[in-house]
């Protein structure tokens, strides 16, 4: 944006990009830029809470000024508003900041945490005394520190790496001891399994050998007193067909089979005087059977 100055008195014309016309020798206009810009702060001396030197290079600080807010800025700051508003105030935040923290907070602990807090006190301090300047953001550089102090940063860095290497591989050792200790666990459980299941089967195998054996028993057993009750059975139907043999007339018949089987043939004068034995012999025999048996 183009703004005039008549006497050196700042006029409230403002003109956008283009050609335009001004008094000679009268007027005189200066370029004001409304889109986005870049302030760079260089060489900002830094003393801490303990009395150490620092020194930033450069902080960049990236702006933009509202095209609505130019004359009252102008008006206001000059048109160089950014050096009372952007530089001169990050010197005053930066040794603000500095003076309240150690050395190890401004290098180490708290650096992370400087831009966002110069970003804020920036803003805060153009809402209330330039409302048309808009901070979009920061980036600051490490501050550089003594090269005594330097070293013994440094050292303490590769200690604190080595520490690091240290406490990584003992934690490494440590995942691997446990990965070997679930291996072992596992395999553990593993052999218990298979010698449960061996130890089931093998029970198993007796109770069905066991059962087999008391099967082939109780058949054997069985079988031995079928052949027992048919050998009596028998025994008991052969006295009993035995007793319903001797009868009078089956002895009768058995006596003259067995004369009848011992019979032999005599030849000569004595025939006679035999027959009539043989018949004296049967006779006999028929009076022995009649005669009642004794109590």
């Amino acid at each position: 944006m183009g703004v005039y100055f008549r006497g050196g008195a700042l006029t409230t014309r403002i003109n956008p990009p283009g050609w335009h016309l001004k008094m000679p020798l009268i007027d005189r206009f200066e370029n004001v830029q409304t889109t986005l810009q870049t302030d760079k702060v260089t060489n900002i001396p830094c003393g801490t809470s303990g009395g150490v030197m620092l020194r930033i290079d450069a902080v960049e600080v990236v702006n933009r000024l509202r095209e609505d807010k130019v004359y009252h800025t102008i008006k206001n700051y000059t048109v160089n508003y950014d050096k009372v508003m952007i530089f001169d105030k990050i010197h005053h935040e930066i040794n603000q900041f500095c003076s309240k923290h150690t050395l190890q907070e401004v290098y180490i602990d708290l650096f992370h945490t400087v831009d966002d807090m110069l970003q804020a006190a920036l803003q805060q301090s153009c809402d209330t005394w330039a409302p048309g300047i808009e901070i979009i953001a920061i980036r600051i550089t490490k501050p550089r520190i003594p090269d005594g102090i330097l070293k013994n940063y440094e050292q303490m860095e590769a200690e604190k790496t080595k520490l690091l290497v240290a406490a990584q591989t003992q934690k490494i050792v440590e995942k691997e001891a446990q990965t070997e200790k679930m291996k072992a666990t596992i395999e553990a459980e593993k052999s218990a399994a298979v010698s449960k299941i061996k130890m089931e089967q093998s029970i198993m195998e007796k109770e069905s050998q066991i059962r087999i054996k008391k099967l082939e028993d109780d058949a054997f057993l069985a079988n031995e007193k079928a052949r027992a009750d048919a050998q009596f059975y028998t025994v008991v139907k052969a006295a009993e067909a035995n007793k319903l043999l001797h009868t009078r007339e089956y002895i009768q018949l058995q006596g003259m089979t067995a004369v009848s089987n011992n019979t032999k043939i005599y030849f000569g004068p004595s025939v006679q005087s035999m027959y009539l034995d043989f018949i004296d012999s049967l006779m006999s025999n028929k009076a022995t059977a009649d005669k009642p048996k004794s109590q």
